[in-house]
């Protein structure tokens, strides 16, 4: 009987350097085998490209934020290799695949060119891994995520193609140990697509399940999954087992550990995830699977910075009906713009939206066209899971609530 295939993800922090290189090595080679190892960019590329797609999209000078990205990118090569190797070649040749990118002046929208442009960060960080890989003896194989994740042509936001998947995960049958690309597909023209911000959980995610796989693990520089970010709580405690309904939950809220469409695909072929500390790799971690009875142990804190809070009400003074609310999300799918929370009275509409600096002022102009409309920008929206009087009284303290929502199990404030 053929052994199942383990995945892993890195992202950008465990591969941020020469010596997190090295650390990924060193649990890559404990591994079991067939590993399909999912690698995100490295350290801060996908903001740094983002800088030079901007540049690059406004017809500014990009070429000291371009320069950069190669210069990161070399140092770590250098530390890792000796001068003349053939990675040396290999980044050479995407630095010119990038600069032909960038060549001609902007044709389509920012989106296309941003997934084009950003989507280069994952093959730099791949080709330096494989290659390091394989200077230590591993035998550690290049498989471009492109040639076998299809998608739509929605860019920034694409949408897998299953069965076009599945049909090119069989043209690539996994041996040993592969590394590959999150984050990136392709469409039918063959332009390279993303998955959304942080996807390659979602990228290791779909491969678990088009080679069938038995266990994901995601390698973060936290011990696991936490009831809330310690940056902003620092007495997080760690999630040691939640089911996947409750994954689900958190990561639709915002939880930033995990990308939200990653749970689905696992679930459905009852693969189990396993969220670990690279920095200790002794640490039990958390697990993920079916077993639902921890879920409720304590309440999960997930906050979301840099909201903006619309509020909208027909111009006549008459009700908000299904077909006002119909023409709003036609809108608000037309361009992309993801819905955090909503509310509905009598005569308002209220949404919770992402900050974005190119869609939520078009939207709101485009709004005030048929709606009168209120809004309050840079507010937060926290969402507490499984809570108590005492964790409300926490997060609400001394702050205004432009918003509240409350269910069994939720509660969500829109707090300013």
């Amino acid at each position: 009987m053929n052994k199942k295939t383990t995945v892993y993800k890195f992202g950008g922090a465990s591969v941020k350097d020469a010596k997190a290189v090295k650390n990924v090595k060193s649990i890559i080679e404990k591994a079991p085998t067939p590993l399909l190892v999912v690698v995100s960019a490295m350290g801060k590329t996908t903001n740094a490209l983002e800088k030079v797609n901007e540049q690059y999209f406004n017809h500014s000078d990009y070429n000291d934020a371009l320069q950069t990205v190669k210069d990161y990118h070399l140092n770590i090569a250098r530390e890792l290799f000796e001068p003349h190797h053939p990675v040396f070649d290999k980044l050479h040749n995407l630095f010119v695949e990038l600069e032909w990118e960038l060549e001609e002046p902007p044709t389509k929208s920012f989106d296309f060119h941003y997934d084009q442009i950003v989507s280069f960060g994952e093959l730099f960080s791949t080709t330096i891994i494989t290659e390091y890989l394989q200077k230590n003896g591993l035998p550690a194989k290049l498989l471009d995520a492109r040639d076998v994740i299809k998608t739509d042509f929605s860019y920034r936001h694409a949408k897998i193609n299953w069965a076009l998947t599945q049909e090119y995960a069989a043209k690539h049958p996994l041996s040993a140990i592969h590394i590959t690309q999150g984050f990136i597909g392709v469409n039918d023209e063959n332009y390279s697509t993303t998955l959304g911000r942080e996807g390659s959980d979602f990228s290791a995610a779909i491969f678990a399940y088009i080679y069938d796989a038995n266990e994901v693990t995601i390698w973060k520089d936290v011990p696991g999954m936490l009831n809330a970010d310690p940056k902003i709580f620092p007495d997080a405690e760690p999630l040691n087992q939640i089911s996947y309904k409750e994954a689900v939950e958190l990561a639709y809220y915002g939880a930033s550990v995990i990308h939200p469409k990653t749970i689905k695909p696992l679930k459905e072929k009852n693969i189990q995830l396993k969220v670990k500390s690279f920095i200790d790799t002794n640490k039990t971690g958390t697990l993920i699977n079916r077993q639902s009875d921890k879920d409720a142990e304590k309440p999960s804190f997930i906050v979301k910075k840099n909201q903006w809070l619309l509020s909208l009400s027909t111009k006549d003074f008459s009700f908000i009906i299904e077909e006002n609310i119909a023409d709003i999300f036609s809108l608000i799918s037309q361009m992309q713009v993801k819905v955090n929370l909503m509310e509905n009275t009598a005569l308002s509409f209220s949404i919770c939206v992402d900050d974005d600096f190119y869609k939520i002022p078009e939207l709101i102009e485009r709004l005030k066209e048929k709606y009168n409309l209120l809004y309050n920008k840079n507010v937060e929206l926290i969402t507490v899971r499984h809570y108590t009087n005492e964790a409300l009284q926490k997060v609400t303290e001394g702050k205004e609530i432009l918003l509240e929502q409350k269910s069994r199990n939720t509660a969500r404030f829109v707090l300013k």
